[in-house]
Parts: C-alpha cells; structure tokens; sequence
C-alpha cells in the first residue's frame, strides 16, 4: 500500500550555488545511507556549501558533504564525511555523463530533504558564473524589489 503523504522538509540547503553558477539541469536523487545518518539528518544537521558530486564508473556520488555523528549513536556510528553514493536512473545519468565532460560543467548538490520519509539529494548541473554576470543578477533583484515595494506601496 504506497503512502499518498509526499510532503517535503528541507534538511540543507547550498545558497550560494544558486548565486556562483548558471544552473542547466536538476535532478532528484536517491541516497545510500546508513541509519545513523538518517537519525542526524532528522535531528536536521548538515552541510552541503563545499560539497560536489562525481560520476565513477557510470555511478553518481556525493563528495564532500557533512552528516555529523548522531548524538546518541553507540560505536557503530557513521563517518561524517564519505563519499555516498546517489540512487538516479541510468538514462539520466548517461545525459549528464556527456555534459559534465564539457569544460567549465560541474555537478552541485543544491539541497537536502525528506520526501515522505525518503531522503532526496537534488543535484544540479551547472556552469561557473563571471562576476559581471553575479553583478547583473544583483541589479535584476534590487530593481525587482524596489518595483515590488513600490507598488505594494501604492494598494
């Protein structure tokens, strides 16, 4: 009997992803985790600012990010920061496979959740930003917001 409840919670989030680069695709993954990170990442700890995903051998991973140990684990707890491997469709991943070889093309993790009580990584492929393009992007949501304020002003 599938659960029809699918409501999302945020664990982490990468802010600064969205603001360092230009973002060409998302994807939602699943991740192998072992219980104790499960328990930490309800507790909502986790970083994911400095983490990166890498394709081996046909297989997408998360490098990088931070699951801290969880408070009440005995000896068997995890190790905070390995490398975990992501659950996505081989068809997709071959798409990203061909376009992740492109020069200046990374692959981010842009958050963290649970769905239901699944844990979901969405992976972003993504290309570096210039800084005229960040000062660009800046402008744009300063004139937005103050066209916002303006006619909120006016109601």
């Amino acid at each position: 009997m599938a659960r029809t409840d699918q409501t999302e919670r945020n664990v982490a989030q990468n802010r600064k992803a969205r603001h360092r680069f230009h973002i060409l695709d998302t994807l939602e993954c699943g991740a192998v985790l072992v219980g104790t990170e499960v328990k930490s990442l309800r507790a909502g700890h986790a970083s994911i600012g400095e983490s990166y995903g890498l394709i081996k051998q046909g297989e997408l991973w998360l490098m990088g990010a931070t699951i801290p140990e969880y408070s009440h684990g005995n000896r068997a707890n995890h190790v905070p920061a390995r490398p975990r491997k992501l659950l996505a469709h081989s068809r997709e991943l071959t798409g990203w496979i061909k376009k992740a070889r492109e020069k200046g093309v990374t692959i981010v993790p842009l958050r963290i959740y649970f769905k239901g009580h699944l844990v979901k990584v969405e992976m972003a492929l993504v290309q570096g930003k210039k800084l005229h393009d960040k000062r660009e992007h800046q402008k744009e949501r300063s004139a937005k917001r103050d066209i916002d304020r303006a006619m909120s002003r006016r109601r």
